[in-house]
Formats: C-alpha cells, sequence, structure tokens
C-alpha cells in the first residue's frame, strides 16, 4: 500500500505470550473468545497509511501489504508500545495526590489514573501512598496480528467523506468539487463544537496531502427556526440567526 492510502482493515490482536486476544473488528472473534459486547458495532478499521495512527511494526507491514490478503505478523515489543522502562513507575504521598488527583478517595488498584497529563495505571495504593506505572499497558509485550485489507478507497469524493468521517465521527457532510477545489457543508451541530476548530486544520492537511486539494471551503450553515421549534431542540438563537458563510483556506 501507498503512503496516504485510505484503507479499511478487518484484524485481530493479541498478546504473543499468552494468546489473549486484545482487540479485535471481527463479531466472530470476539463471540469465540468471550469478550463479545453486544452494544459495539464490529466493523473494520478506516485508516489513512503512514499516518503515524499506529504502532510501526504494524504501519511497515501494511505499506507491503496487497488488499484482499491475509496476514499473520509478530510485533517485537521495540516496534510496538516500546520496552517496560521501570523509571516510568513512580511513587506518591497523600500530599501530591491531594494536589494532583480530582478524587483520590476513589482511586482503584488495577484502573486507569491521570496525572499532570501523564496516564498511568494504579498498581499499588495503600496508607494514602500510590504507586503508578506510566508505561503503557503493553510496554514489553510481543504483539501478532491476523489482519486483512478488505477495502482501498480511490474515489475523490469517496477519500473526502471518509476523512471527514474518520475526524468527526458523522458523515452528515454535503460536499461539491470544481476541479481541484471543494466546498464541505458542516453538520450545524459542529458549528457548536470547541473541538471543530482544531479538527478542521487537521482536516486540511489531509485533503490536501491524501486528495490533492487545492482552495478548501468550509460552509457554516445555520437555518433559522421558529421560537417553538428552537424550544424544542434546547438551543438558543437569535431570532434573526438566518446566515450562511464561508470559511475559505
Amino acid at each position: 500500500m501507498e503512503e496516504g492510502s485510505i484503507v479499511y482493515i478487518d484484524y485481530d490482536l493479541y498478546e504473543v505470550d499468552s494468546g489473549k486476544l486484545i482487540e479485535t473488528t471481527r463479531e466472530e472473534t470476539a463471540k469465540s473468545n468471550d469478550v463479545h459486547e453486544e452494544s459495539r458495532n464490529y466493523e473494520p478499521l478506516c485508516i489513512t497509511i503512514g499516518a503515524g495512527a499506529l504502532i510501526p511494526g504494524f504501519e511497515e507491514s501494511l505499506e507491503e501489504a496487497e488488499v484482499e490478503t491475509d496476514y499473520d505478523i509478530e510485533i517485537p515489543a521495540d516496534k510496538a508500545y516500546g520496552e517496560r522502562d521501570p523509571g516510568a513507575v513512580e511513587m506518591l504521598g497523600p500530599q501530591q495526590l491531594a494536589r494532583q488527583v480530582r478524587d483520590p478517595d476513589n482511586l482503584q488498584v488495577g484502573g486507569p489514573v491521570e496525572i499532570g497529563g501523564r496516564k498511568g495505571t494504579l498498581v499499588m495504593f495503600r496508607a494514602g501512598r500510590a504507586r503508578i506505572d506510566f508505561n503503557h499497558e503493553l510496554a514489553g509485550k510481543s504483539l501478532r496480528y491476523n489482519y486483512r485489507i478488505t477495502k482501498v478507497v480511490e474515489e475523490k469524493d469517496e477519500m473526502v467523506m471518509t476523512l471527514l468521517k474518520m475526524s468527526t465521527g458523522s458523515d452528515d457532510f454535503e460536499v461539491e468539487f470544481d476541479g481541484d477545489d471543494v466546498s464541505i457543508t458542516i453538520p450545524e451541530f459542529l458549528g457548536y463544537d470547541q473541538s471543530w476548530g482544531m479538527a478542521k486544520f487537521q482536516l486540511i492537511r489531509s485533503l490536501r496531502d491524501t486528495v490533492g486539494a487545492k482552495t478548501i471551503v468550509f460552509r457554516d450553515v445555520h437555518q433559522f427556526r421558529e421560537a417553538a421549534e428552537e424550544e424544542e431542540e434546547e438551543h438558543v438563537h437569535d431570532e434573526n440567526c438566518d446566515h450562511d458563510h464561508d470559511e475559505e483556506e
């Protein structure tokens, strides 16, 4: 697969030493390993090759992979989540916990904890003192992937819609092309999402790198609503809020 290709992947991820299933996109695999979740929608993972979203060993394998071919690979720890670092296990006293953890009394051994923006696992909690492991939970472990690329997204309009859904989780966009220029009307709820600003700038880079888009216009449309309709949807707008503005990047 070429760098920048958008692909769908079905995979099972196992820990090599124990054989334990860690993740899967396949419902039948989840059921056979007694980890099936009724509320989950099992479907292939959509990623951009070379975007850095996956561990290095998996990225390297995908770069050599072909569509509709089954692969079974082992990835050593140094190309997965790294070797365990003993220095990443820290002991915190009661005063440190009180300052840095919102509710230290509710900490649970084996549960997640975040200190100063770092995420770790609480491995010991006794007499007000806590030992926290900031290593990734899969650090030091070799992993096995059984995977298959089920689809390569090739049409330009589908590539844009796929990138939009990957970034926002929504497919409620309207996309129009004019040569290499693209105009995207966003769903109204995104206009009130504080994270949309950052996501938009990341999308601009992806659209240019992956699709070859030049001028990119995001259209933010707010339709007029009657007062009764506004109350039903629990939105507060000015009476004259009918506007349509374009942002050109």
